[in-house]
Order: structure tokens, then C-alpha cells, then sequence
């Protein structure tokens, strides 16, 4: 049968509607797909005037000034430059601390303190809209920064030594001279162009996709451009500056330190006359100096004989310096930039008139809330020690979770500023412990030297082991059913003439790594972890094993005249 026309044409118009959508739909599929927008968009920073970034983050707070006026938010350099600086409410004062530099920087005026010296500023830190701004002059001088600032848009980018940048180069068309590669305000071709580029144009590439580089231009403005048109180049590293150590510590003689602790409770210092030989000794530290109150105040014992005798002797002074172990009176002197300060011109102006060669500070029992006020009187302390020629260590316990024995100490952050470190490795079991116990078992004395030099990275060099003259008697009695425990520190000599008087023999237990000895006195059974040459010669072999600095023994005068000699013939080995 035939198909009348008029159905046919029908059927044709159909089948040309059904192409042409067909037809349409391929197009605008390649349309979206393949044939990038030439939109544009204004390229912007989101609203802040004048951008910092740092590895192609733009940081939360913008600069103020250009060129030499310009400055950064307080907060800023902190987080990104200097994490120890900090700005003291009381005194609106910014201090800054480097390893030989002590600033303080009051707010709005043009007159700064280095090391407790005047130094005109350019230009004065400034409050802008409830932000502290501190201007790059001392900065730059301080730190090992580059700020690239753009004259077109203000943006400043911030770089540190060892910093590298990997830069891209667009692509050239040599037969199309006037063709630009286009920078894009997402990875697809559908976002809009935020910046024409020349061809063979250097950007700085912070990140990649598979089809595209995250980049940066020189003006600080963000975008992506495609792989196809864009290639990386060169590398360029900040370069570091080595700087020589402003400081580096007098060594005793013999390479190895064998210092003791010397207590003094009285201005009346012992005769010195009277001593006996103490071969090998290089460092005494003389219990001199103490924190009398809370404003600063110093108290003084020290002795100009004991130096002269010290020095006769070739042996260094290094005074202790102790917070008198009151915690209410070391938060007040702690509390100020002017109360820190006060007790370090005071220690230093002892070190000059006593001739001295170091400082020990002694500080424990301390409110963890000190922690890093603390920290920070190390930081200021140590630069003004070290420009009058000065070595500064610092005492500090085992780790422990005790809060006003051991968790005020930060002492990865001390380390950095010290020149020693001693660990003073005794009172494992303490005089009022509910059980009897060695001062200072050899495992737990490794254990918490291990533990200082891998969880703080207290380097070897800096380390000083601190042994013990001195050890406990141990009384336990039965009273009303119970075990009663108690002690009493005794000289190393003491239980040596027990041991004699009631014919004892002293059994070594591999567990304490130490000799030890246990008597009857009636109904109470007395027991002791002896400290003598074995317990000495262990110790000694964990400064040889671990290539620590020394050692420092509490205290002159507990010890047998023997241990001397000893401790020489171990450090000099």
C-alpha cells in the first residue's frame, strides 16, 4: 500500500527535529567540555587590604605600611617566626629572645632595650584596630626572614631560610606572540580568567591536580593554569646564614665535667683549709644565691676566699641560684619581664664581683602554671650571662607526673638556651616514702637519662649526670599490726662503719645494680642500698656509655675520701 506524502513528510521533519537535538545536545556537550570560557573576574584577596602569605596560605591577619614603614601583626610573627615571643600585659612590652639578644619593645615608643641597652627604633610598635603591629626593622635584623612586598598590590609574601620555591614558566607560541596563558579561579576551563600571563612568565607553583597547577603571581594573586600551558622550571632555596655560635662554655680541662655542689646555709662559709684532696674536681657550685622574696629580691652568701681557694685550685665556680623551693614567692618573681630582669642584673653584677665562671639555677617546687614564665627567665637570662663570658646550666628531676617536682620543667624548651642540663638522678625512693627503697637504682637512674635524651632531645654534650653522696637508712617496724617505714639520710661513710661495728656482709642486687646490707636493731629491721664504689663505678659507666658531659655529686663532704679518685680515673678514661 502506498504511504500518502504528506505522512512522509511527517516522518522526514521528524527524523531532521530528532538529529537537530541530537546534533544540538553533542555540541553543548563539547561546548562544556572542551572549549574553555573567556569570562574574566576580577582577581581579589577576599577582602584584606594588604595580605601576608606564607607557602600559599594567606594568613588571617593583613600587614600595615609598605617599605620600610611596613609591619606584621604580633600574632603573626609568632605563629609563623618566633613562637617564644610574647607581648607582657602589664607592661605593654613585646619580648623577643634570641639565642645572644634579649629585646623589649614598649608599645608606641621609638626607644627599645637590647640586652638591657638603649637602641632607637624607626618606627614603634603600634596598636591598629586592637592588634599589636611590630615593624620589620628588628625583624629582619633578628631573624632570618625575607618579605617580598608588591608595589602593584601591596601583597607581602613571607619566606624563611631553607624555604624552597618551585617556579613554573608559561608556555611560548612563536608564531602567535600575542596569545596569553590564562590563570583561572578554579581547576576547570568553565571558571573565569583571573589574569592574562605573558608568555614564558615565571609563577610560583604551591600544589598540583592532575590536569593543573595551583599558582601563584609575584602580586600575591592566586589561580590554577593548566598543564598544557605551563612547565616547571627552576628551584629557588632561601638560603641559611650560618652564624657562629655567639658562645661556647669554658671546658674544664680534662674534657669531662666533675663538678659538685657545695651547700651553704650561712654567711659563714666552711674553711676551705680544711678540706681534703679532691682530685679531679674542675667545678664547684657553691649554694650562694636565693630568691629572698617576690619582687626579685636576691640573698647573698657567697665568699670572695672560697672563689680565691676555687681558682688556686683550677677549679671553676659555677654559684647555684635556688627559688628557696617557695612556690608562692616564685610565681611573683616569675610573673614580670622587670622582676625577672631584677634578679639577672643582680647575678650578674655577683658573677663580676665574685670572679665567677657560671650560674647553676636550682629551681624546684614549682606550680606548674609557672612552666613557661620559667622558661622565659631562662630565655632572658642566658643571652646577658653569655655576654659577660658566662656558662649557665640548670638542675631538673627525673620525669615524673608530679606537678610541683617535674611538670613546670620544659625542658626541650630550656635546652635550647642552656649550656648544661643536669639530671639530678637521686631520691628514687625519698626520705618520707611509704616504702623502703634505693636513692637512686641504677636501672632507674638509665631509664629516666634514656628518657630525657629521646622524649626532650637533651643532646649528650649538654647532659650532666647528677649522683648522690648520701644515702638512707631504713627502719621498718611493726606498729599495731602495721608496717611502719621510716628513714634518715647519712653520709656514704655511715653505713661503712655499721657494717664494721656489727660484722654485716653487703650482698649485691643485680636489680639496684648496688650493694646492700639489712640488720636487726631490736624489734625494727633496718635496711640500706648502698652508696660506695660499686654504686659509683656504675654510674660512671653510664657517662662513658652514653658519652654524656659529666657528672655533679649533692654534696661536698658526704662522700668518702676514696670516690675522688674514682670519679678521676672514670672521666679520664
Amino acid at each position: 500500500m502506498k504511504v500518502p506524502k504528506n505522512r512522509r513528510t511527517r516522518k522526514w521533519a521528524f527524523l531532521m527535529i530528532l538529529l537537530a537535538i541530537v546534533l544540538g545536545a553533542a555540541a553543548a556537550f563539547y561546548w562544556d567540555q572542551y572549549v574553555p570560557t573567556s569570562k574574566h573576574e576580577a582577581p581579589s584577596f577576599d577582602g584584606m587590604t594588604k595580605p601576608i602569605f606564607y607557602q600559599g596560605a594567606m594568613l588571617d591577619k593583613p600587614a600595615q605600611g609598605k617599605e620600610e614603614t611596613l609591619k606584621l601583626p604580633f600574632d603573626i610573627v609568632k605563629e609563623q617566626i618566633d613562637p617564644t615571643m610574647i607581648y607582657e600585659t602589664s607592661s605593654d612590652s613585646t619580648i623577643i629572645t634570641t639565642q645572644d639578644k634579649v629585646l623589649r619593645l614598649k608599645t608606641s615608643q621609638l626607644t627599645g632595650m637590647v640586652n638591657e641597652k638603649p637602641f632607637t627604633l624607626k618606627f614603634p610598635l603600634e596598636k591598629i584596630n586592637g592588634s599589636l603591629y611590630l615593624p620589620i626593622q628588628p625583624l629582619e635584623d633578628l631573624y632570618r626572614i625575607e618579605l617580598r612586598e608588591s608595589e602593584e598590590t601591596g601583597a607581602v609574601i613571607l619566606l624563611k631560610e631553607g624555604d624552597t620555591l618551585q617556579w613554573g614558566k608559561t608556555a611560548a607560541f612563536p608564531d602567535k606572540p600575542d596569545k596569553t596563558v590564562p590563570m583561572r579561579k578554579e581547576p576547570f576551563i568553565k571558571s573565569p580568567i583571573l589574569a592574562d600571563l605573558k608568555q614564558s612568565e615565571f609563577v610560583m607553583i604551591w600544589s598540583e591536580e592532575p590536569e593543573w597547577y595551583k599558582v601563584q603571581l609575584a602580586n600575591g594573586y592566586m589561580g590554577y593554569i593548566s598543564k598544557k600551558q605551563l612547565s616547571k622550571d627552576k628551584t629557588e632555596t632561601i638560603p641559611k646564614k650560618e652564624l657562629q655560635p655567639s658562645f661556647v662554655p669554658a671546658k674544664p680541662i680534662n674534657g669531662k665535667i666533675n663538678l659538685t655542689w657545695d651547700q651553704m646555709t650561712t654567711p659563714k662559709n666552711p674553711d676551705t683549709s680544711k678540706f681534703p684532696p679532691m682530685p679531679g674536681l674542675n667545678v664547684v657550685s657553691p649554694t650562694w644565691f636565693h630568691l629572698d622574696d617576690g619582687q626579685g629580691t636576691l640573698k647573698n652568701l657567697a665568699d670572695p676566699a672560697y672563689v680565691k681557694w676555687a681558682h688556686d685550685q683550677n677549679i671553676q665556680v659555677w654559684a647555684l641560684f635556688s627559688n628557696g623551693f617557695e612556690p608562692k614567692r616564685t610565681t611573683e618573681a616569675l610573673s614580670t619581664y622587670d622582676k625577672r630582669m631584677k634578679m639577672i642584673k643582680q647575678l650578674l653584677s655577683y658573677a663580676q664581683l665574685y670572679s665567677l665562671q657560671g650560674i647553676n639555677i636550682d629551681f624546684e617546687n614549682v606550680s606548674t602554671k609557672d612552666k613557661d614564665n620559667l622558661t622565659q627567665f631562662v630565655r632572658e637570662m642566658v643571652p646577658l650571662m653569655h655576654e659577660q663570658g658566662l656558662i649557665v646550666s640548670m638542675d631538673v628531676t627525673p620525669k615524673s607526673n608530679s606537678e610541683m617536682w617535674s611538670l613546670f620543667y620544659d625542658r626541650k624548651a630550656l635546652i635550647d638556651s642552656l649550656d648544661y642540663m643536669m639530671i639530678m638522678a637521686y631520691d628514687e625512693f625519698w626520705a618520707s616514702s611509704p616504702t623502703a627503697g634505693s636513692v637512686s637504682s641504677l636501672p632507674w637512674v638509665e631509664k629516666n637519662v634514656v628518657k630525657l635524651m629521646k622524649e626532650d632531645q637533651i643532646p649528650a654534650s649538654k647532659l650532666i649526670l647528677g649522683v648522690p653522696f648520701y644515702t638512707r637508712v631504713w627502719t621498718e617496724e611493726t606498729v599495731d599490726g602495721k608496717t611502719k617505714v621510716s628513714s634518715k639520710s647519712v653520709y656514704m661513710e655511715t653505713p661503712q662503719k655499721t657494717i664494721k661495728e656489727k660484722n654485716l656482709t653487703p650482698v649485691f642486687l643485680p636489680e639496684a645494680g648496688q650493694n646492700y646490707v639489712e640488720y636487726k636493731d631490736g624489734d625494727k629491721l633496718n635496711k640500706i642500698w648502698l652508696e660506695d664504689e660499686v654504686s659509683m663505678k656504675a654510674r660512671l659507666d653510664l657517662v662513658k656509655k652514653y658519652n654524656l658531659a659529666g657528672v655533679a655529686s649533692w654534696r661536698r663532704g658526704y662522700e668518702t675520701p676514696s670516690i675522688w679518685n674514682l670519679i678521676k680515673t672514670s672521666l679520664d678514661k
